[in-house]
């Protein structure tokens, strides 16, 4: 038996079938024009983690690319923002990890964020030039360790290629000569932002006690119909 779910497509259009846990705080946007339904977007409380996060990374990122603000101010900023970011992304995502027995996972993206966060500030208010060289692979070392092991808690294909991708994101800065905050912030900001935007693979629906047996044969169901679509 594969370890991951291969019987599901590695990314595809997100799926109206949803589980008990991606119904509670569904986040639904639609735009219409009289009876022409010109946009229509759902996001899970997982998703909202992911745009969250995409938009905090890129506008930290191409901050520090583009705009004159010291690093001590930035420091001070971006680690508000951070730690802002981490609350959030634990208060949207903690009934979904219960239910799929995960918790372990906020744990992990929320202690990765502390130790990037401690040695950028260090690198910054401590003068530890060697830091502030290599922040940028840092950052995308610390998300493609994150996201290597999200990849073996929900067995997912996609999360695996995403941490590629960061690792992929470290060979490429030596290349990027002056533009490597402007290249670090395209890689960790877009690959939050598209993670938000289609439906991923995992396993299928885990047994909890958090759920009814009702809720347990919907999630059942919603996970059958998925793999028909």
């Amino acid at each position: 038996m594969s370890f991951f779910n291969v019987s599901e497509p590695l990314i595809r259009r997100k799926q109206e079938a949803l589980d008990v846990q991606d119904l509670q705080g569904l986040l639904r946007l639609r735009w219409r024009v009289g009876r022409v339904n010109l946009l229509s977007l759902l996001y899970t409380r997982i998703d909202q983690v992911f745009v969250v996060w995409g938009w905090i990374t890129g506008l930290i990122f191409i901050t520090a690319q583009f705009l004159p603000l010291s690093w001590q101010l930035q420091a001070v900023l971006w680690t508000t923002l951070t730690l802002a970011g981490t609350v959030m992304m634990a208060t949207l995502a903690w009934f979904w990890v219960r239910v799929e027995q995960l918790c372990w996972l906020v744990y992990l993206w929320a202690a990765l964020m502390l130790v990037g966060l401690g040695l950028t500030n260090c690198g910054i208010f401590l003068s530890w030039g060697q830091v502030l060289m290599q922040l940028c692979p840092m950052w995308l070392g610390l998300s493609a360790i994150g996201y290597f092991c999200t990849a073996w808690g929900v067995r997912s294909r996609t999360f695996m290629l995403a941490g590629i991708m960061h690792l992929l994101g470290v060979a490429v800065l030596p290349y990027s000569a002056q533009w490597s905050f402007a290249t670090t912030g395209v890689v960790i900001a877009g690959t939050l932002l598209f993670l938000a935007e289609v439906q991923w693979d995992m396993r299928p629906p885990s047994a909890t006690a958090l759920l009814t047996v009702e809720q347990q044969q919907f999630n059942l169901e919603q996970y059958q119909r998925r793999l028909a679509n």
